[in-house]
């Protein structure tokens, strides 16, 4: 179960003046050359205020220079310890173009007339999703789901405009540090990383495999 990465290396020559710029480049590269499956899929992980870690996949939704914004219920797990420790690790895993990007941040909530644009443009079904499930809760059943999203779908038919929740809401990862990792062979990876400085500009370091 090992792989010689056989992909060309990562230089500093080859970076862009931002992370943001860089990160929009590579995810071009994911999304259209390479074609992978959800390239906006990234692990994100929290800490409660006891530091015990948890992670788990989240979709990508919006990024600019103000940082990374995903969506979720804030009453879920992941919200819960962000409100305790906003500190957060994002992680695209770009395996097949032996690529990962690894992003470390503080997560603020976005505000809410941003998160209800979002949720206009989500599926009727994902609009519903959203009211029917206490996210991280306990669940009887699969039937007590089901149950709840055939009471909304009632309530709220196709085409019906279904009311933004005031438990869901986005959040943004201001980056503070962002690494670009570009598997080398033997093991040498090229890893470069930006830093931010206190003026607002970047370092941009180069770490060891």
């Amino acid at each position: 179960m090992r792989a010689q990465y056989r992909a060309e290396g990562l230089t500093e020559a080859d970076l862009a003046a931002t992370p943001v710029e860089q990160f929009a480049r590579w995810f071009q590269q994911a999304a259209t050359e390479a074609r992978l499956f959800e390239p906006n899929a990234m692990i994100v992980s929290t800490a409660d205020a006891e530091g015990r870690p948890s992670s788990r996949t989240v979709l990508l939704k919006q990024f600019d220079e103000r940082g990374f914004v995903f969506y979720t219920n804030y009453d879920s797990r992941k919200a819960r310890e962000l409100g305790e420790n906003p500190y957060v690790a994002l992680l695209f895993p770009w395996h097949p173009m032996e690529r990962q990007v690894l992003v470390r941040g503080v997560a603020r909530r976005t505000g809410r007339d941003e998160t209800a644009a979002y949720f206009r443009t989500r599926p009727h079904g994902s609009q519903l999703g959203a009211w029917a499930s206490a996210q991280s809760a306990v669940v009887g059943d699969r039937s007590e789901l089901d149950a709840s999203y055939a009471e909304l779908a009632a309530r709220y038919p196709e085409g019906e405009q279904v009311p933004v929740p005031p438990h869901w809401g986005g959040f943004r990862v201001a980056p503070e540090s962002v690494e670009f990792w570009q598997g080398r062979e033997n093991r040498l990876h090229d890893r470069l990383r930006y830093v931010a400085e206190a003026d607002g500009a970047w370092r941009v370091e180069r770490l060891s495999p």
